[in-house]
Order: structure tokens, then sequence, then C-alpha cells
């Protein structure tokens, strides 16, 4: 299912584009790869930014907030993958800018709360860190209501997503702009067919 696209959000060219990574993932993810190879080749000019969020979620929109700050609203965009796409939501709801929603995490402070201790990094799993029990109460501190602008969203969700339900996620975007995939999977394996959507959304120009 799509539904209609808007106008609004294609009108404005980006020259800001931010990714935002999922739980215990990281810049190395499939789908950030794919994205920062897009940018490097054809719109080397446009700003890109993926950082490797910390495992507070309040030092990662601290993060997210300081790196943004001199980004021009109207004109940056945010790409958010499962806990990326919460933290991409609060994001929007704060600046009002475009969100690229990739199977976004709706309620992280349920969900991750039995992930508290000791996990291991997905891409490296030499890697590890602790996610403390208070990184639940900063996930509640960090919702937000419905979107300022919810035709500057564009979110692919898949109903064979095995971590979150496709129905919470539509649900929680009313407004947007979805593209729902029948099957799928929460990594969204098939995110490179749907790159030429995102970037027509993102309204990506070529440099001058």
């Amino acid at each position: 299912m799509t539904t209609p696209s808007h106008s609004l959000a294609s009108q404005t060219s980006t020259t800001h584009v931010l990714y935002l990574h999922g739980f215990r993932s990281s810049p190395q993810s499939v789908k950030a790869r794919q994205m920062a190879a897009i940018m490097g080749a054809q719109f080397a000019h446009i700003k890109w930014w993926c950082p490797q969020l910390p495992p507070s979620p309040l030092a990662a929109c601290d993060l997210i907030q300081s790196g943004t700050a001199d980004w021009p609203a109207n004109r940056m965009a945010v790409i958010g993958s499962s806990l990326g796409g919460f933290y991409a939501t609060w994001l929007a709801a704060q600046r009002g800018c475009k969100a690229v929603l990739l199977n976004p995490a709706i309620d992280p402070a349920r969900d991750l709360a039995k992930y508290i201790g000791e996990q291991t990094a997905w891409h490296d799993p030499a890697e590890r860190f602790f996610f403390d029990a208070e990184f639940v109460g900063e996930l509640s501190a960090l919702e937000v209501g419905p979107l300022p602008h919810p035709e500057r969203v564009w979110a692919l969700i898949a109903k064979g997503d095995e971590v979150l339900d496709w129905r919470e996620m539509t649900a929680r975007y009313p407004g947007a702009q979805q593209v729902l995939l029948e099957e799928g999977d929460h990594a969204l394996s098939n995110f490179e067919a749907y790159l030429p959507q995102v970037l027509e959304f993102l309204n990506l120009q070529p440099a001058p």
C-alpha cells in the first residue's frame, strides 16, 4: 500500500541528510552503507552525517541536536531505522524537518526494557556496551505526540517485521506517506529497491 504523494515535501530540495541507526546497530549497517554510497557517488556536495549513537538515548539526542544545530530545518532530512526511527520522529517534532522512517520503533521504552544489561554490537560481536535501566526512562522522556508536519514524513514499513508490529507503525503516522510491504523483514533486506523513492522524497539536486 502506498499513500498519495504530498507536494510540500518534494518542493524543497534537501541539502543536509542525517542517518540514525537502530539498537545495537552502527553506521556499518547495510542500509546506512547503501545510503552513504549513493550520497558519496551522486550527491557529494550535500552534507551527509551518519554518527555512531551512544547507548544512552539522552546522550544520543544531545549528539543529534548539537551536530545539526546549524542545519536549516526546511532543507534538512533525517533517515531513521528502528530505534533510529524513534529518534528521527523526535527530531522531526523538534525541527519540522523531513523524515524517512524505516520500520520505526514506536514504543522502545516498552520493547527495550528486556534488554537491560550487557549487549553486543550487531556488526561487531566483540564490541560490547551496557544498556542501563535508566535508559528506559530516557526513552519515555523522548516520546512526542503527533508530528507537526506529517506530510514531511515518508515511512517504509514491512508487515513481515519480526521485531515490531506493523499495525503500530502505520497507526503512529497518520497523514504521512507510507509504503507498506506485504512481507519484508525488520532489517528491510530489500531496502535497495526502494532507494529511488527515498531519493525522490528527499528531492536531492545535482551539484550546480
